[in-house]
């Protein structure tokens, strides 16, 4: 068998909510309700049951903590999840376009002739 046959990435969805609760922390029926308030998105097997992936244990874990020490609610809890996940879209697109404006300084520099 090849090695790689079990290379899973982090967003791989392998833990059934049983695991998923335990590793969590949590009641199989809140994970539940947070795929249903959308805090937590898991995947599906064919039979429609969730797989969660490690990423989404982690997140289930932020969510946890800033409920129980920060006393945010899952409304607020979600905002801040939407927003972090825009910032880090927007960090990674910042990124990209550094690149360009680099490649595209110096493609300027090689063109232009000497004043």
């Amino acid at each position: 068998m090849d090695a790689r046959f079990f290379d899973i990435s982090d967003d791989t969805p392998v833990y059934v909510i049983s695991v998923a609760a335990q590793l969590s922390g949590l009641h199989p029926q809140t994970l539940r309700q947070y795929d249903r308030l959308g805090l937590v998105s898991p995947g599906r097997t064919a039979g429609r049951g969730r797989l969660y992936s490690t990423r989404d244990i982690v997140l289930l874990r932020e969510v946890q903590r800033l409920s129980q020490e920060h006393g945010i609610n899952l409304a607020g809890i979600k905002r801040i999840l939407e927003l972090e996940t825009e910032n880090m879209r927007l960090h990674e697109e910042v990124t990209r376009l550094r690149g360009e404006l680099a490649m595209l300084r110096a493609l300027v520099r090689y063109e232009l002739p000497p004043a």
